[in-house]
């Protein structure tokens, strides 16, 4: 339901704060108040100066979802500002854009993880980045971007992405990987990449199918995890994922177990690294 009130408040106070020139106009003559005019936002989002002065006056017809986008963009909304500009209208929120890449912030971050396996991947699963520790616990070789980076898809497609768990918890971490996965499509459920990505996993994969079917729905933020690796034995593990809202990335970093010889073993996979645990898949 649209706030009027809250929408007026909004739309005039980001107005008032832009400049001609934050928006590409040319700087004209001293203003007797600050910010734009009125006319020129309603230019800028292609509606008529009536229709935006109403909308500021809390009154008038309620905007449409692509008017709402217009606004939006006109005022240089940022993605959290965007958002609670349509929330304000009463209109859907659009979802975010899949995030691609590693922005310097997280980038910063996962480079003073070394000593812990990290991996950063993005909401629809794809693998963005790696530290040398996680590729030597995974026995894993130069990372393929693409189709064989995604998590969701290794998991269901290529059985033998599970050789290093322990058939015990293979169950348990498939039904997490789709009660995450389950939460994406909720939020991108418009998305093409999403649909196509469920549509293939469901045609290989008769465990997501019924996992599918059950709409347990869960980001996954902690879990255990033990992996069997061929030098250093059963490392178990800690599990923290650490998620950015605006692009959906997400920072899974593996902690040693308290109680465990799991501290010892990373020193040494951080001492040997990858070389002789190159990937034979």
């Amino acid at each position: 339901m649209i706030d009027r009130t809250g929408l007026a408040e909004f739309l005039r106070r980001r107005r008032e704060g832009l400049t001609p020139s934050d928006v590409g106009l040319p700087e004209t003559v001293r203003r007797r108040t600050p910010g734009l005019r009125r006319e020129e936002v309603a230019v800028l989002a292609g509606v008529s100066s009536d229709f935006y002065a109403r909308l500021e006056q809390a009154r008038g017809s309620d905007p449409s979802e692509p008017v709402v986008a217009a606004l939006a963009r006109a005022l240089r909304c940022g993605p959290d500002e965007k958002d609670h500009l349509f929330r304000l209208a009463g209109v859907p929120i659009p979802p975010r854009q899949v995030g691609r890449h590693v922005d310097p912030g997280v980038r910063q971050l996962v480079a003073h993880l070394d000593g812990l396996p990290t991996l950063v991947f993005n909401d629809l699963g794809d693998v963005l980045y790696t530290n040398a520790l996680d590729d030597a616990l995974a026995c894993r070789g130069e990372l393929r971007p693409g189709r064989d980076s995604n998590v969701y898809r290794r998991w269901f497609t290529r059985p033998a992405s599970r050789d290093r768990v322990p058939e015990a918890d293979r169950a348990r971490l498939s039904t997490a990987h789709v009660s995450d996965l389950r939460a994406t499509y909720s939020r991108r459920a418009e998305d093409r990449q999403i649909t196509e990505l469920v549509d293939e996993l469901a045609a290989h994969s008769a465990e997501f199918r019924t996992l599918w079917d059950r709409h347990d729905v869960a980001v996954r933020r902690a879990d255990l995890k033990d992996v069997r690796h061929p030098v250093v034995g059963l490392v178990r593990l800690r599990c923290q994922v650490l998620v950015t809202p605006d692009t959906g990335l997400r920072v899974r970093v593996l902690l040693p177990l308290e109680g465990t010889d799991a501290a010892e073993k990373l020193e040494l996979l951080q001492v040997v690294g990858t070389q002789q645990f190159l990937d034979a898949e």
